[in-house]
């Protein structure tokens, strides 16, 4: 974050100034977790439902805070007394961002691919100048500003993903951090119990675009017809990435090899070149277009850019993370999080990886489907046994349409069995699992990735990327 007085900060967040001195300089990180603050910086207290961030206050103060955000003073600290600390810290980052001139602030949204492709632009933006992205989806309310807080004189980029649980939501995220640059991937039906419809979805995904300045930059998917749509919603200029013929960045001639890596020509104005990707799946052909046709309009000549593609890696966990074990088992670690269109995208990677191999689906609840719940687990069910797959293992009584939709699909050769709970899954897999076997495990957030931990025990190094704990977001 850059140098700011205390006076400047309750200025910017409408707060003020108790047993403060208003010429003390926040000089430090803005932290809202007290373990984290370093010298010099702001410490956020949050009243929480279990845990009240002012009791944390004096312990902030003695581990260097130069002062506490909070909503109410506490005697013998610092503080900067303000009505709402999560919006103040929404109205800190507006100021940060306001004062550096020199920030590329880069928004990304859509349904699924968030934060994989937050994590490719991130990748090629450093290969420009300095970046700050935020560690998995931290993409709401508190992750965004926190995100932003972090930009400081040298950042020259700031990327950033915007989740959203309605309408406006997209909308206030752009307010904390104006994009200069929009990056808009798919509409699916994430969170569409909340949304109502996959229409509300486009247009929330489209706030977005909206709040482009003239002079800004709309990167949107050609493939998608919903997202090619918003061309129509916003005063800036627009590039297309895809497939399709009218993309000004495009792929043709995709293959993908035995580890469901894909290979392709890239075709921008400036020429063509050919690519190929160290990640897994056929839809990160889509996710790394649209970090090309970013990092293009930046600057990135088009022989770097495709070098650069075919060196980028996996940064957030659990996703479309391939490791082998020992026993010669390989295992798609995709358990960050699901929704119909990410699953159906991940079941269809699981099919040319295991081509020619037995292959295992561990699939979980999907949440935050409402109306449409039965029915997108069993849409899920029916692609499963329609792409052949062997065996699949249904976790938990919620995900039970995902097994009938499988098992109403007559002519499947397939097997599907209705597992309790997470334990049980593993205890099949221990059981049955022989070498040459695929296994893709994927599911929202309810402890889908213990059955991928308790597999990567016999793995052998750490196939795209690593593994830790899930963290939230929003779509």
């Amino acid at each position: 974050m850059i140098t700011l007085s205390l006076a400047e900060v309750a200025s910017a967040v409408d707060g003020r100034l108790a047993a403060a001195d208003p010429a003390a300089q926040i000089t430090g990180s803005v932290e809202f977790d007290s373990r984290k603050v370093t010298p010099g910086g702001l410490f956020v207290a949050f009243d929480g439902e279990k845990v009240d961030g002012h009791d944390f206050a004096a312990a902030a103060v003695a581990s260097g805070a130069a002062a506490v955000m909070g909503t109410r003073e506490v005697p013998g600290v610092p503080m900067i007394v303000v009505a709402d600390p999560l919006a103040a810290m929404g109205r800190l980052a507006r100021a940060v961002v306001d004062r550096l001139p020199g920030l590329t602030v880069i928004g990304l949204t859509g349904s699924s691919g968030k934060t994989t492709t937050k994590d490719l632009i991130a990748q090629l933006t450093a290969r420009l100048g300095e970046t700050v992205a935020p560690p998995g989806s931290f993409n709401n309310e508190l992750g965004h500003p926190y995100t932003a807080l972090q930009a400081g004189p040298t950042t020259r980029y700031l990327v950033m993903e915007k989740g959203a649980r309605g309408i406006g939501h997209v909308r206030y995220l752009c307010e904390v951090a104006p994009p200069r640059i929009s990056v808009v991937l798919n509409v699916g039906v994430s969170h569409i119990g909340e949304f109502g419809s996959q229409e509300n979805i486009a247009l929330a995904k489209g706030e977005l675009v909206e709040a482009l300045p003239a002079d800004g930059l709309a990167v949107l998917n050609a493939d998608d017809p919903l997202v090619d749509a918003m061309a129509a919603r916003t005063a800036a200029r627009v590039i297309r990435y895809g497939e399709s013929a009218h993309a000004d960045v495009r792929a043709v001639d995709v293959t993908l090899d035995e580890r469901g890596r894909a290979a392709y020509t890239l075709v921008t104005p400036e020429g063509t070149a050919p690519v190929r990707l160290g990640l897994t799946g056929r839809h990160q052909v889509w996710n790394s277009l649209a970090a090309a046709a970013v990092a293009r309009e930046l600057g990135m000549p088009l022989a770097e850019l495709a070098i650069a593609l075919g060196a980028l890696g996996l940064v957030s966990t659990r996703r479309m993370d391939v490791f082998e074990r020992t026993d010669g088992v390989t295992v798609i670690d995709d358990s960050y999080n699901a929704n119909p269109a990410s699953t159906a995208v991940a079941l269809r990677a699981l099919g040319g990886i295991g081509a020619g191999r037995r292959t295992v689906a561990v699939l979980g609840y999907m949440a935050e489907l409402g109306e449409f719940e039965a029915q997108g687990h069993a849409e899920v069910g029916r692609l499963a046994a329609e792409l052949g797959v062997d065996r699949l293992l249904v976790v938990g009584e919620a995900a039970a349409p995902i097994h009938h939709g499988a098992t109403s699909v007559g002519d499947w050769g397939g097997e599907s069995v209705l597992l309790t709970d997470q334990a049980a899954a593993v205890e099949v897999l221990r059981s049955e699992l022989r070498p040459g076997d695929v296994v893709l495990v994927k599911g929202s957030r309810y402890r889908t990735w213990e059955v991928a931990d308790a597999l990567r025990v016999d793995a052998v190094g750490d196939g795209n990327g690593t593994s830790a704990s899930a963290g939230g977001g929003a779509a």
